[in-house]
């Protein structure tokens, strides 16, 4: 089982800060590799500026508080 397989929303953190920059979407499917890379692409095209800002982020999951914030 993937690292984001049991979860219902992933997003983008900032590597430093840990805060969530994005919420992807849709719902994570596939391998993690896979997750990883459709999350970065869907957030690649929502902005030239974001291949830059790519870097210093990561694909996570939500915590709890977050998914109720975003409800």
């Amino acid at each position: 089982m993937g690292k984001f397989e049991r979860f219902e929303k992933v997003g983008l953190r900032d590597r430093e800060t840990k805060a969530l920059i994005a919420v992807y979407p849709k719902k994570p499917e596939g391998t993690d590799d896979q997750i990883e890379a459709d999350v970065k692409y869907w957030y690649y095209q929502r902005s030239c500026s974001a291949e830059e800002e790519l870097k210093g982020l990561f694909v996570d999951h939500l915590t709890e508080h977050e998914l109720k914030s975003i409800q």
